[in-house]
C-alpha cells in the first residue's frame, strides 16, 4: 500500500483555485477535492501562489491548511513562493509533494535532493511542450510520477524529453455535471442576444488572449461568409474577455459580420450552463490545447461539438466518438464541418442525441471515474510504499 494512504502530510502546490477560473486551476481544485474525499484522514498542506486569500463557499476538509503568497509584487512572487515551499519542507518533511504546474517541479527537485522528499508534477498542455530550460528539465526527469491530462501531453513529452514511459500516468480532466445539464434555449439569453427560434447558433467559450490566439476562434470567424451561403440565420457567440479583443473586431469589420458575430465578454460562472443550452454547436477548434474542460461541458448540455485534431481535444472527443475533429488551420474543412452539422447531415449520428452524449461524456470524464483513476494511480504506484 502506498505511503499516501495511511495518516502524514502531503503538500500540494497549485498555481491558484480561488480568485482566477483557468484550466489548469480548475483540475487543481478538482484533484484537491478527489484526494480528500478519498483520503479523508491525510494533512494538507496547499500552497497557492496567486491567491491571496481562500473563499468560504468553496468547501475543503479542516484539516487543510492555505499558504498565500499573491500579495506579493508579481517580480518577487515566485522567488517568496518558492521560499515557502522549499522553508516549510525542511521543517515539516511532508511525505508527498504533488504540483499541479511544472513550472514549480524546480523547487521540489531541490526539496528531493536535501530531504529525499518525492514529488509528483501534473502535465497540461503548452507549458509541457518544448521544454528546453535545464532546470525544467531537470525537475521533470527528477519526478517521481508524471501525471499527464491527456494522451496527446503524454505523446508530446516522451518524443521530446529523455523520459521514463512507466513513470507518466493518464489522469484526465473531469468535470461537475450537476452544474451542466440539458435544457431548452434560455429566453432571457434569446433576448440578450436579439435571438429568434430560427437562428443556428455557434457557441466558443475561451480566454480572448494574444498568447491563447491557438484556440481558433478567428478561424470561426474567417468561416462564417462561407457558412452563412448556406445558413443565412447563423449566430455567432464568442464568450470570453481579453488583449486580444481588438484583433477579433478588426477581422468581424474586415469581414462585415457584425450582425452576424456577439463579442459577450465577460459572462458569471452562472450562466456558463444556460450559455451551453443556448447554442446548436459548441466549436473550438483549438491547436494548442492540453485537454479541454469546455468541451465536457458542452456535451454534458448534450450539444454538438467540434474541436482540432492535432492537440488534447483528440482525448475530449474520444478521438471523434463524442464529436467532431478538424483541421484547425483548413478554414474550409471548419465551414464545411459546421454547416453539415447545422444541418443535421453529419455522419456520425451520437451528434444527434443529447442524452447518449451527456451519458457517454459523464461515464468517461464524470467526478466518479475521475476519483477512481486517481485512487488506482495512487494505490499502484511504486513510489513511497512502505517498507
Amino acid at each position: 500500500m502506498s505511503n499516501i494512504t495511511r495518516q502524514g502530510k502531503i503538500y500540494l502546490c497549485f498555481p491558484n483555485i480561488f480568485e482566477f477560473k483557468g484550466g489548469i486551476q480548475v483540475y487543481s481544485a478538482f484533484f484537491l477535492e478527489a484526494l480528500q474525499s478519498l483520503y479523508p484522514d491525510r494533512n494538507y498542506e496547499v500552497f497557492l501562489k496567486h491567491d491571496t486569500r481562500s473563499l468560504p463557499e468553496v468547501p475543503f476538509l479542516e484539516g487543510t491548511n492555505f499558504h498565500f503568497t499573491g500579495k506579493w509584487p508579481l517580480p518577487l512572487r515566485t522567488f517568496a513562493f518558492a521560499s515557502q515551499i522549499l522553508g516549510y519542507g525542511l521543517y515539516q518533511r511532508p511525505d508527498l509533494i504533488i504540483l499541479t504546474h511544472l513550472n514549480f517541479a524546480p523547487v521540489a527537485y531541490w526539496l528531493k535532493r536535501l530531504a529525499n522528499i518525492p514529488y509528483w508534477t501534473i502535465a497540461h498542455g503548452v507549458e509541457a511542450w518544448n521544454i528546453d530550460r535545464p532546470t525544467l528539465q531537470k525537475g521533470l526527469q527528477n519526478a517521481d510520477r508524471i501525471i499527464s491530462v491527456s494522451g496527446y501531453t503524454r505523446d508530446r513529452l516522451l518524443t521530446e524529453q529523455n523520459l521514463d514511459p512507466l513513470k507518466i500516468s493518464l489522469l484526465p480532466n473531469t468535470f461537475d455535471a450537476s452544474r451542466f445539464q440539458i435544457a431548452p434555449k434560455p429566453p432571457y439569453l434569446m433576448e440578450r442576444y436579439g435571438l429568434t427560434p430560427e437562428d443556428s447558433v455557434i457557441l466558443t467559450v475561451a480566454r480572448l488572449d494574444n498568447s491563447e490566439q491557438y484556440k481558433g476562434y478567428d478561424r470561426i470567424i474567417q468561416a462564417l461568409p462561407e457558412i452563412r451561403r448556406y445558413l443565412p440565420k447563423v449566430r455567432y457567440i464568442l464568450v470570453g474577455k481579453g488583449n486580444d479583443r481588438p484583433r477579433i473586431e478588426q477581422w468581424i469589420a474586415k469581414l462585415n459580420l457584425q450582425d452576424c458575430v456577439t463579442l459577450a465578454g465577460f459572462i458569471p460562472d452562472s450562466e456558463l450552463g444556460d450559455h451551453y443550452n443556448l447554442c446548436d454547436v459548441f466549436a473550438m477548434p483549438s491547436k494548442g490545447e492540453g485537454f479541454g474542460i469546455v468541451y465536457l461541458e458542452a456535451l454534458a448540455c448534450g450539444k454538438p461539438t467540434l474541436g482540432g485534431d492535432r492537440d488534447g481535444a483528440i482525448d475530449a472527443l474520444c478521438h471523434g466518438e463524442l464529436g467532431a475533429l478538424v483541421s484547425p488551420d483548413n478554414v474550409g474543412e471548419i465551414a464545411e464541418t459546421l454547416i453539415s452539422i447545422l444541418q443535421r447531415t453529419f455522419p456520425h449520428t451520437n451528434m444527434y442525441q443529447p442524452e447518449l452524449l451527456r451519458q457517454k461524456v459523464i461515464d468517461t470524464f464524470g467526478f466518479e471515474r475521475y476519483k477512481k483513476t486517481l485512487a488506482e494511480l495512487i494505490e499502484n504506484s511504486p513510489i513511497g510504499v512502505s517498507q
